[in-house]
């Protein structure tokens, strides 16, 4: 058998990357933790009918979800622990799903029901936490306080309000994950199905329903307008639907108004509104969005009526505001509504806003938004604008009177 000879030889360094080394490439990957956080209130009412259910018995919210997982709030009114001897009662946060080992922040606020913001809070969120997040091992597993808060306290504080307690539950799921480099790029365009929908109503390409609105014929598609709108589903598809739907006529809409309904319905979008006028000017935009608001609360289309309430928000001029003014009162666009005192109660603005035919139509359709209007005039110390400029004028208003719309066209 040979000799192993053995050759002492000192310890070679670690080889750096340097410009001298062959061709190398370098690839790079950063590792994210971070919350998604959620939160849930809690309304338990009869609060003083719930003591006495037992030590250990709960009243549980409805289950929510954050970050994948559902979570319950538990509310001990007797307390969770017979050590206590129903001295205080318990807050509980629990883990409603399946998991293990869920990582999460976790805050229970009892909420002043006073309005002076003074609530009792325990939270993880915003503090350093030498352990780092709670874990919960298991579906069922509980964060929270055995001891929240003395009963006695509770019922003589401003958490207590009309017999009524508000729980607010915040939670933060922690999530880890690691990014690595992208090996390819694909570019997504967006979305064109509104472009696909317009050129179906511009086609009238299977439309099998029309309408007949101020003398003009409107073809369409039951299914996109049923789709769109729950009163054309109830009205093509509905138990009191038209028998004849070969050609329905809508009263007390203008034909550009209409028009304007379904580029919406198809579109998803504000039409041109000049356009729909055949006027280019700001005033005629402005009288088409209006239409166009009193049509999609007639229609049930919630994101036009929002839309055209944007507009005439941003839109708000002397001679159109009472017009608005009242359509917000009539369509409860509280929004719009108090821009529209705003506007009108400033001095610099009452006194030609009080000489528009639409101020007329205003106290004839909604007398009560005078009041109103009043009261925002006194806010700026102009009540006398309007009972020294109007001493001959009535704000009182025949109920019976005969409500006429500017017209479009």
């Amino acid at each position: 058998m040979g000799t192993i000879r053995a050759r002492t030889a000192g310890l070679s360094k670690p080889t750096i990357c340097s410009s001298s080394s062959s061709p190398f490439s370098i690839t790079t990957s950063t590792s994210r933790t971070e919350t998604i956080n959620g939160s849930h209130e809690f309304k338990i009412g009869g609060y003083s009918l719930s003591k006495g259910m037992g030590i250990g018995k709960y009243i549980s919210s409805d289950i929510f979800f954050v970050g994948g997982y559902a979570w319950a709030i538990y509310f001990y009114p007797d307390g969770k622990s017979s050590e206590d001897n129903a001295t205080y009662v318990s807050l509980f946060i629990a883990l409603a799903s399946e998991g293990t080992d869920v990582r999460a922040l976790f805050e229970l606020s009892l909420i002043d029901q006073s309005g002076k913001e003074i609530h009792k809070v325990h939270t993880h969120f915003g503090r350093a936490l030498e352990s780092g997040p709670y874990t919960l091992k298991y579906r069922g597993s509980m964060w929270g306080y055995k001891r929240f808060f003395k009963r006695t306290q509770l019922e003589t504080s401003d958490y207590l309000k009309d017999d009524t307690l508000l729980i607010r539950c915040c939670v933060g799921v922690v999530r880890s994950h690691t990014e690595g480099p992208k090996t390819y790029n694909i570019t997504v365009p967006p979305s064109d199905i509104g472009r696909q929908f317009g050129k179906l109503l511009e086609s009238r390409k299977g439309s099998d329903v029309n309408f007949e609105v101020d003398e003009e014929i409107f073809s369409a598609h039951k299914l996109v307008l049923a789709a769109r709108s729950p009163v054309f589903r109830a009205q093509l598809f509905g138990p009191m639907k038209d028998q004849n739907t070969r050609c329905i006529r809508v009263e007390d809409m203008e034909a550009p108004v209409f028009k304007g309904l379904l580029h919406f319905i198809y579109w998803d979008a504000l039409p041109n509104m000049e356009e729909l006028v055949g006027l280019s000017s700001k005033w005629a935009s402005t009288l088409m969005a209006q239409h166009l608001l009193a049509a999609a609360d007639r229609y049930g289309l919630e994101r036009l009526r929002l839309l055209c309430e944007a507009k005439l928000y941003e839109d708000v001029a002397i001679n159109t505001v009472a017009t608005t003014l009242a359509l917000a009162e009539q369509h409860q666009c509280l929004k719009l509504k108090a821009v529209c005192l705003k506007f009108i109660a400033q001095p610099e603005n009452l006194r030609a806003v009080m000489q528009t035919d639409g101020f007329g139509y205003l106290k004839e359709s909604c007398p009560s938004v005078i009041t109103e209007l009043l009261q925002q005039v006194s806010k700026v110390g102009e009540r006398s604008v309007i009972t020294c400029g109007h001493r001959n004028e009535s704000f009182d208003s025949d109920m019976n009177g005969r409500r006429v719309k500017q017209r479009i066209r």
